[in-house]
């Protein structure tokens, strides 16, 4: 694409005329089929997000989260409290609806409306979601919420450049990396470089058709067995003719 050119001659980015500041982020709550993504809340997601936590063999899953872990359910609760108080990050719960327990949570965070990005962050996935279609409905709802209804530009993934699971689900998503930024943020004592992941909205019709053709009833079978791979659906929207030649 050719680059437009100011009245100097200089190259200048793609305009953008009817641009409006987006809403923030709301405690909206969010329906999908696995799941509910719901505003987190003290008192009714505590007791259900420690127990689901404590089924963890130990406490490795908290290394690249910025708290955690914690020794006591009052701990937990009090760190709940805390950060519910704020609206950024603003934290959401995922409700398992077969046992309609709360099993995990995640946040939007870094959230600038005036230019239409969000993070999605504080990501908090108990093995009771881990490797579940839970896991993926609820960041497809959450994306779908900021790229559908709030009509942003822009949403990132960022992780400690060293979480190789973080970085295999963002790209697993259809997040695109865009590179690592050295020395970036110290947390629990040591220094670290950050992944920076993003999709943006051009790229969000492809990336939602693939998650939602993902989660659709007829890839599952009886027993609730995936019959493709995320990436093998994405790449049969990419690649049409391929399928067909199947």
């Amino acid at each position: 694409m050719s680059a437009r050119l100011n009245e100097y001659g200089q190259p200048i980015g793609h305009p953008l005329p009817d641009w409006t500041v987006r809403p923030a982020p709301a405690r909206v709550t969010l329906d999908g089929r696995f799941c509910r993504v719901e505003p987190l809340d003290a008192d009714r997601h505590t007791d259900d997000l420690y127990s689901a936590y404590a089924r963890a063999a130990d406490g490795r899953d908290w290394t690249y989260m910025m708290a955690g872990p914690f020794g006591s359910r009052d701990d937990y609760r009090g760190y709940v409290v805390t950060v519910t108080q704020a609206d950024d990050p603003l934290h959401y719960a995922v409700i398992d609806l077969r046992s309609g327990k709360a099993v995990g949570t995640l946040s939007l965070m870094r959230q600038d409306p005036s230019n239409g990005v969000v993070e999605v962050g504080n990501v908090a996935f108990s093995p009771l979601l881990k490797q579940t279609p839970i896991s993926t409905e609820a960041q497809f709802l959450l994306m779908s919420y900021v790229f559908d209804e709030l009509g942003y530009r822009r949403y990132e993934w960022k992780c400690d450049s060293l979480n190789e699971p973080s970085r295999r689900a963002a790209q697993r998503l259809g997040f695109t990396f865009e590179g690592i930024f050295r020395q970036a943020v110290v947390y629990k004592g040591r220094s670290r470089d950050t992944a920076w992941y993003s999709v943006i909205d051009s790229e969000w019709p492809q990336v939602g058709k693939a998650l939602r053709e993902w989660l659709s009833p007829d890839n599952f079978d009886a027993d609730g067995r995936q019959k493709q791979y995320l990436s093998a659906v994405r790449a049969c929207d990419a690649n049409p003719e391929a399928e067909r030649a199947l």
